[in-house]
């Protein structure tokens, strides 16, 4: 079982967001048909993306100015590992 502590609400991907400054963060796949996620850093230069299976979700992991971008219904926030 992964347990995780929520460190803010959660929003949409629907334009490039930081997410609050996270740098770690869990993004779900709300919808029914697969969905790219692309991480930029502040500069706006692409680091890489992700496609995340109808309902999957993934845990990102990245710096706290770097953005993510998906769809409106790719939803994401900002978690820490708990113990």
């Amino acid at each position: 079982m992964t347990v995780i502590r929520i460190l803010g609400s959660e929003g949409n991907l629907a334009s490039a967001s930081n997410v609050g400054f996270a740098k770690l963060v869990r993004v779900l796949n709300n919808h029914s048909a697969v969905q790219a996620i692309t991480l930029k850093n502040a500069g706006g230069t692409t680091l890489g993306t992700v496609t995340l299976g109808i309902g999957e979700i993934s845990y990102i992991a990245k710096n706290g100015t770097d953005t993510l971008t998906g769809a409106a219904t790719s939803l994401a926030v900002s978690v820490a590992f708990a113990s």
